[in-house]
Parts: structure tokens; C-alpha cells; sequence
């Protein structure tokens, strides 16, 4: 069953000198019941638009907005079960912790003892029961989110709407904070919508990433989809890290990630494409070793990165040109004009 469905959704405001902003333009999607959909995109790309329209926060200009198989379109957001979490936690100061997650409940005229009741299960969820009694000016930046989950998490919503539910979270702790949301999505088996512009983050957390840019759709599907196979070389470049190298070839691109550029004595002759690449610097990163360079063809010269495990020993030094290659199944191709992904050519090589 979709849990949450949007059917060609447009969001129009109106700009400077009464120019009109398309935010959103005609966006088709749905996700399913115990799925965790991220929205990725860079900034304004219309995807917390999409969010805070499926929250009821915003009205859409066109389209429509349907959360388990009924019309929600004009329904205000206390009737539409979602749980909204955003970037700030919007936490009450004045209140305590369990004030902050009672707050819904209250104001939905839920029981006082079936407040306490749910307040106390949301609040061992997120293991934060002994901080009931706090105010959120006491607490750090990671145990304020988990105020606002839990907060939202005591309604039982049908879907959970996180607006870069991990920003302010210390870098260090990112992984593990991610690590520990996706493992309680799962627990409980309720839908979630997260929007980020962290691709690391929509990777690791979805398991579908919708992809947009400037109000449209680019592409949805799984994390390894999208790396695997981007439809554009919008995609193609906003996932990965470092991002699908592009060379031009005629009225083509020759897509390939960094990792499948080798060494060519790495790679079985069989099939593979060859280039010379001239190295310009190292990087050593952890366990990867980030080889800079540029190749030479058809006459033009493009930069490129190659990314070589650690325990890989050919040696490389910069300004030197040595041969590399990608084998032909990792090639990807785009149209050099527009960025669309086109069926394969046979590349000599």
C-alpha cells in the first residue's frame, strides 16, 4: 500500500519584480509502508518544498497530495498523521522534555494518562527517560533531536517527515547518529521521508533516493541504482564520492567511476578501454589512494580522478604518464548536449 503518494505536484511563488518561481514542477511519487525514502538535491532544489507540502504546511499550486489512498489536499497538518521534524527541533524552552513531547498530544485533547503513557514510550525509544525533566537549553544539539523524534514519534504517525534530521550533529558522531535513525525506522516499521543535500547521508539512510533538481524529478530508485546506473549526468555527478568521471567523445560522454579506473596491468586485456593518463598529484586518504590527472582524446584534454585501494603496490608518482584503463562494462554514456544516459558504443581502445 503507498502510504504516501503525490501526483503531479507544481508549487509556484511568486519572486522579486513578480516573477513566479516554479519550486516544484509536476513531481509524480509515492512510497510504501516501512519504506525510508530520502529526497536528495542541492539547495533549492525544491525538495523541503515537497516535504512541507506533503506535511500540509504548504498548499500546492497544481497536483495533488494523498496519504494512505485518501485525498489530503486543503486538510490542515493535525489531521494528516505525519510526524514533522525540522532543522531547528522548533523544541518549547519554557517546557520540559516531556512538556516538548506531550505538546501534540495535548493539543489533540489526548488523555493526561495516555499522554504520560506515550511520552514515557517515546522517550525510552530514543533513550532519553532520564531527561524528562530537563528544559532543551540544558541539553547538547544530539539530545535535542532526539526530543523532536521523540515528539514526533508519540503520535504514532503514519509517516515520519525529517528535514536534514542530522544537521548540527557533530561530523564525528554522523555515522552512528545515521546508523541508529535507520535502525529504529526499521524497528518500528513506520514510512519515512527524509530530506538532505548530504549524498552520504541519502546513500546510507534510504532505501530508495529520489533525486531532484530545480522543482523536477530527476531520478528514483535504490542507492545502488542511482550509482550504478544514473539516468543523466546530473545523477551522475551528484552521487559519488569522488563524483563519475566524464570524458567527451565526440557527440558522446564516457562516463566511469573512479574506482574502475586502474592501472592497466590491473585489468584483464579483455574488454577493456585504455587511456594514458598523466598524473598530476597524489592524495592518501585512509585506505584510498586518490590518483589526479588528465587524458588526451580525440584531441581534448580532460581531468579525471582515479581512486586505488591502499594495498594496491603499483607505483605512481606525479608527472608521470602512465597507461590506465576501465573495463568496457563500467563505461557509461551520456549526450555531450544535453546530459541524457544513450544506449552503449563501441569504444576501440
Amino acid at each position: 500500500m503507498k502510504v504516501v503518494e503525490v501526483r503531479g505536484l507544481v508549487k509556484v511563488y511568486e519572486g522579486p519584480g513578480k516573477k513566479h518561481v516554479r519550486a516544484l514542477d509536476g513531481v509524480d511519487l509515492a512510497t510504501a509502508r516501512s519504506e525510508c525514502l530520502v529526497l536528495l538535491g542541492p539547495p533549492g532544489s525544491g525538495k523541503t518544498t515537497l516535504l512541507r507540502t506533503i506535511a500540509g504546511l504548504e498548499s500546492p499550486t497544481h497536483g495533488e497530495v494523498h496519504l494512505g489512498g485518501h485525498l489530503v489536499n486543503g486538510l490542515p497538518p493535525r489531521i494528516r498523521r505525519v510526524g514533522l521534524v525540522v532543522p531547528s527541533y522548533a523544541l518549547y524552552p519554557h517546557k520540559t522534555v516531556r512538556g516538548n513531547i506531550e505538546f501534540p498530544l495535548k493539543a489533540e485533547h489526548t488523555p493526561r494518562a495516555m499522554r504520560e503513557r506515550k511520552a514515557r514510550w517515546a522517550a525510552d525509544l530514543l533513550g532519553i527517560p532520564h531527561l524528562l525533566g530537563r528544559r532543551p537549553g540544558r541539553l547538547s544539539v544530539d539530545e535535542r533531536r532526539r526530543v523532536a523524534l521523540a515528539r514526533a514519534l508519540a503520535r504514532e504517525p503514519a509517516v515520519l517527515l525529517l528535514d536534514e534530521p542530522l544537521s548540527g550533529v557533530d561530523a564525528r558522531l554522523r555515522a552512528a547518529a545515521r546508523d541508529e535513525l535507520r535502525s529504529l525506522q526499521r524497528r518500528l516499521g513506520t514510512a519515512m521521508i527524509c530530506v538532505t543535500d548530504d549524498q552520504a547521508e541519502a546513500m546510507g539512510l534510504g532505501d530508495r533516493v529520489a533525486v531532484l533538481d530545480a522543482g523536477r524529478l530527476r531520478q528514483v530508485g535504490t542507492p545502488q541504482d542511482l550509482y550504478d546506473e544514473p539516468v543523466d549526468t546530473f545523477v551522475a555527478t551528484l552521487i559519488g564520492t569522488p563524483p563519475m568521471n566524464l570524458v567527451p567523445r565526440g557527440d558522446r560522454l564516457i562516463g566511469f567511476r573512479p574506482e574502475h579506473l586502474l592501472p592497466a596491468e590491473e585489468i584483464p586485456p579483455e574488454g577493456r578501454v585504455t587511456m594514458p593518463l598523466r598524473i598530476d598529484r597524489i592524495e592518501y586518504l585512509s585506505g584510498d589512494r586518490h590518483v589526479y590527472g588528465s587524458v588526451a582524446r580525440i584531441g581534448q584534454e580532460t581531468r579525471v580522478i582515479a581512486r586505488l585501494p591502499a594495498t594496491m603496490t603499483t607505483p605512481l608518482a606525479g608527472g608521470q604518464t602512465r597507461e590506465f584503463a576501465v573495463p568496457g562494462d563500467r563505461l557509461r554514456f551520456f549526450d555531450a548536449e544535453y546530459g541524457n544516459r544513450t544506449a552503449p558504443v563501441r569504444i576501440g581502445g
